[in-house]
């Protein structure tokens, strides 16, 4: 049965650090079980860790293709674990998965961090062994000193709010697609074994639920993620965006992004990238070659507000906060940092040393590729923001670290038009690939928000609700579409068949190679739309229409399919 992560991104350290693994080309059952033990003490907040067997390693790394293990030998060794892990106190037992990799048989332990730590094993597997804890030093698993074993004493049963169990719902207030529609964007095998097995099996393997089978209850990581209705059980778990139209903050407009976590953070996302970073490209006198900057570098943002929605706490009753104004971005969550950060650290920019508040969420983050691990945050904060040549943002908090906050201050070339503006264009039409190339969320890049309206409603005759709903089903249904608001309105404009020039035309796009790239191929490949000519798709009288699958996701929605 496969695990909720992306093997081949494991292996290769792209969604875990390095430090949260160890390969063994081996069995060595008393190293692993000093490792799985400290794992499961997860001291950091890391989120445990993971060791694979039939994999070398050298400095640190994996010697590909792996040496492999026999069948054999993959059973021989369960058994052992199950006997050597009935040695830690209390017990504790790590997700076991074999995995066909390269032509080769590995077995990965997955071990979590645990819910009753603190845990201890045998320094052998000896009958007059002496029993002691184990830490993650770095990549090491060592004995702790005492100031770190008074620590970790301290910290008994203190499991993290992601972590905990919620006695208050079940595992039937998880909602199915959420979870698919997660695995398949993480490229998790997990997905393909949905139809075979039950939700309760599910929320096991992906650890998002723990108890007996009589009496299984979800995680908050779970229900963060994949409830039903996630804002009933957590109200304030959501972003709320607010435009002032002056510094005083008196007038604004707001925005509120609900749904379970990873919904709310892309489209939160999405809206700052389309709707309010922009790009000027200025030609110098004298000079070849344009300048180019944006008001605000996207990946600072993306990086401030994955951070916000990773380390906020969900046990009280704030949400994300992000206010923009005329001639700043502040980002705030609540409460602050943990210890040792604090005020004075924030204003010199030490992150050196951090601690994590939600090491689960933490983990499927960076299996969606939003952050990209410890420490990491500030610095590509940091790194992008002198990379646009704006201001150094200030990161902020109180002495009795009550919220954390992050302030970026638009670039000084857009307070003033000094030198001949030539273009000014979204990020997200330079820098984000093909999938974003001249389209954008409520398609705030290339038209103002009327002639939008006024093409939803008059031509497709539909109100911007029913638009937005069609934009969730199709995101859910097809969860690696780049931009479903745009691919919403080429599905819904093919109803009748149309040839691309006009829809390039009515969607204001000029580039034909480009539109046909971020746009028609995936929605042709995801069976939303097909050519009118099938066998002669370069056919100059080709054209595009709305598939079985796409009239379906409308019927669905409850909006009309006339033809």
């Amino acid at each position: 049965m496969a695990l909720p992560i992306n093997i081949k991104e494991l292996i290769n350290g792209k969604t875990v650090e390095w430090e949260r693994i160890e390969f063994r080309k081996g069995w060595n059952p008393e190293r692993t079980l000093k490792t799985i033990t400290a794992f499961a003490n997860d001291f950091n907040n890391w989120g445990g860790g993971y060791v694979i067997l039939g994999i070398e390693e050298k400095g640190g790394k994996p010697v590909l293709p792996p040496a492999g293990l026999e069948l054999n030998q993959i059973d021989k060794i369960q058994k052992e674990l199950n006997n050597i892990c009935r040695r830690i106190i209390p017990n504790y037992f790590p997700i076991v998965e074999p995995v066909d990799f390269q032509g080769r048989k590995i077995l990965i332990l997955w071990c979590p961090g645990g819910s009753v730590r603190p845990y201890k094993c045998p320094d052998s597997l000896g009958n007059k062994a002496q029993y002691f804890y184990y830490i993650r030093r770095f990549s090491c698993t060592v004995k702790p000193t005492i100031e770190e074993e008074k620590e970790l004493i301290s910290m008994s049963n203190q499991i993290p709010f992601d972590d905990r169990v919620n006695h208050r719902y079940t595992v039937k207030d998880f909602d199915l697609i959420a979870i698919k529609t997660f695995l398949n964007k993480i490229g998790s095998d997990l997905e393909k074994e949905i139809p075979r097995l039950g939700i309760e099996e599910i929320a096991r393997k992906m650890n998002i639920a723990e108890g007996a089978n009589e009496y299984l209850l979800p995680k908050n990581v779970g229900l963060l993620f994949f409830a039903k209705e996630p804002q009933k059980i957590f109200p304030s778990a959501q972003i709320e965006i607010v435009i002032f139209k002056d510094d005083s903050g008196i007038e604004f407009d707001e925005k509120i992004f609900a749904g379970n976590l990873f919904e709310q953070t892309f489209n939160a996302l999405n809206f700052l990238k389309n709707q309010i970073v922009k790009e000027k490209i200025i030609k110098r006198e004298g000079r070849a070659e344009a300048d180019r900057f944006f008001n605000y570098p996207y990946q600072a943002l993306e990086e401030a507000v994955c951070n916000a929605v990773y380390h906020r706490g969900y046990d009280n009753d704030s949400p994300i906060e992000i206010r923009i104004y005329p001639s700043r971005i502040d980002i705030i969550s609540f409460p602050g940092p943990l210890p040792p950060l604090n005020k004075e650290k924030l204003a010199k920019y030490q992150f050196d040393v951090r601690k994590y508040r939600n090491r689960r969420i933490g983990e499927f983050l960076k299996e969606l590729h939003l952050t990209e691990g410890r420490q990491t945050g500030i610095p590509t904060i940091l790194k992008e923001v002198e990379k646009n040549n704006s201001p150094k943002p200030v990161f902020e908090t109180d002495e009795e670290r009550s919220y954390f906050k992050t302030t970026f201050f638009i670039h000084p070339e857009f307070k003033g038009d000094e030198a001949t503006l030539e273009q000014t264009t979204s990020q997200s039409d330079t820098k984000l690939g093909p999938g974003w190339d001249q389209a954008g969320i409520k398609l705030g890049l290339s038209w103002e928000n009327n002639d939008m309206k006024e093409l939803i409603k008059e031509r497709l005759n539909m109100d911007l609700g029913q638009f937005e709903k069609f934009v969730l089903s199709l995101s859910q249904v097809c969860p690696k579409l780049n931009n479903p608001d745009f691919a919403a309105l080429i599905v819904l404009l093919s109803i009748e068949p149309i040839d691309i020039k006009t829809l390039m035309r009515i969607l204001k796009q000029t580039n034909r190679t480009r539109f046909k790239k971020a746009f028609i191929n995936p929605l042709i490949e995801q069976d939303l739309i097909n050519y009118t000519i099938p066998d002669k798709p370069k056919s100059p009288k080709q054209k595009y229409v709305i598939t079985e699958k796409g009239k379906k996701l409308l019927e669905n929605e409850g909006m009309k399919n006339e033809e």
